[in-house]
């Protein structure tokens, strides 16, 4: 039988426990500017079931987080309609790691600073397993995509478009 894994105990990771959320943590060498197509080779996970935390604000700054599949970017201008907002774009990275009390690189959905309305890619709950950051860079919690609903008040987007 395999040693368990010696990962952080993050807040993420004791919002999780706090939750009873059953996970699998996996940790990788972090590497700058890597993404999740960086984690998805290292793990063996495809990079679909990568999961990015991103934390965009709308034009009036106000601050969300949205879950996206590794290998799609966010269409900002879809996103900015289903909200019914202007334009929606990324918070610059002080803003990012303040609001959600982890660096960049690591922000993770579970346990943030700030408690900010989070929204969902549709696709990525009809997925059986997902990694997502677990608080820290180079470590990704592995968990069932329904799990987010039961932990988080998630909403439905579907703002997906090809990744670059």
């Amino acid at each position: 039988m395999a040693a368990p894994i010696d990962y952080p105990v993050t807040t993420g990771v004791r919002f999780l426990r706090a939750k009873k959320i059953e996970f699998q943590p996996h940790l990788y060498k972090y590497e700058e500017h890597g993404g999740t197509e960086r984690a998805s080779r290292m793990l063996g996970f495809p990079e679909h079931a990568v999961i990015k935390t991103l934390v965009l604000e709308t034009d009036d700054r106000k601050a969300i987080v949205v879950l996206m599949h590794g290998d799609r970017e966010v269409s900002t201008q879809r996103l900015a309609r289903a909200l019914g907002v202007k334009g929606v774009h990324p918070c610059d990275q002080k803003r990012a790691e303040k609001l959600s009390g982890y660096m960049v690189g690591g922000i993770s959905p579970f346990g943030m600073r700030q408690v900010l309305p989070v929204f969902v890619e549709k696709t990525i709950l009809q997925l059986p397993r997902i990694l997502i950051n677990g608080g820290k860079r180079g470590f990704l919690v592995e968990i069932n995509p329904a799990d987010l609903r039961a932990c988080l008040p998630v909403t439905e987007v579907e703002v997906a478009q090809p990744g670059a």
